[in-house]
């Protein structure tokens, strides 16, 4: 169960969990009015520019969420407590074990429609957020990738599984709009 919940007192709409691109852990959220995905290698840069088109980003925890990592990224978990929402299960204090990050993914693909992998390894934390979604019944995209990268094991293996090919945003849109 979710322990600690921060952020908007109302519930976010999250849409798409964006993952295999640095860590996993972004979700990437849409309002009716605007959609922003945004793909960069920083997660800090990606939140960031959900939160400056007016997005909402959600961060989930693999620890407690006064455990910020890097510690310049204070002030990021403060404005995204302000606009977003900070989601942990591990209680306050709580230090980020490497053990947490795996329970930590079905949390992000719990509570997303879909997933999107843009990168990983064959036994990566993108591989197995994918996993998670398909179990909990969710979508899973995927951007194909490189097949002599070992970055691009996970997703070219679930384009082959079945998984949505995504070469833009409007790919991803077009197959949620009825539900978001």
């Amino acid at each position: 169960p979710v322990r600690v919940v921060t952020g908007v007192p109302a519930p976010v709409p999250v849409v798409v969990a964006l993952v295999g691109v640095g860590d996993v852990h972004t979700v990437v959220v849409r309002r009716q009015s605007a959609v922003s995905i945004r793909v960069d290698r920083d997660p800090q840069v990606r939140r960031r520019a959900a939160l400056s088109v007016g997005g909402d980003t959600v961060a989930v925890f693999g620890s407690g969420i006064d455990h910020i990592y890097p510690a310049e990224n204070r002030r990021l978990a403060d404005e995204i407590a302000t606009r977003g929402l900070l989601l942990s299960e591990y209680p306050m204090g709580a230090p980020g074990h490497p053990q947490n990050f795996p329970q930590r993914n079905r949390i992000i693909s719990g509570v997303s429609v879909g997933v999107l992998v843009v990168e990983g390894a064959q036994y990566s934390g993108s591989a197995i957020t994918a996993q998670l979604a398909l179990e909990q019944g969710r979508d899973v995209f995927a951007v194909p990738g490189n097949i002599t990268s070992k970055l691009s094991w996970a997703p070219n293996l679930l384009i082959k599984q079945g998984a949505k090919l995504v070469q833009s945003a409007e790919d991803v849109l077009a197959e949620l709009s009825p539900e978001v």
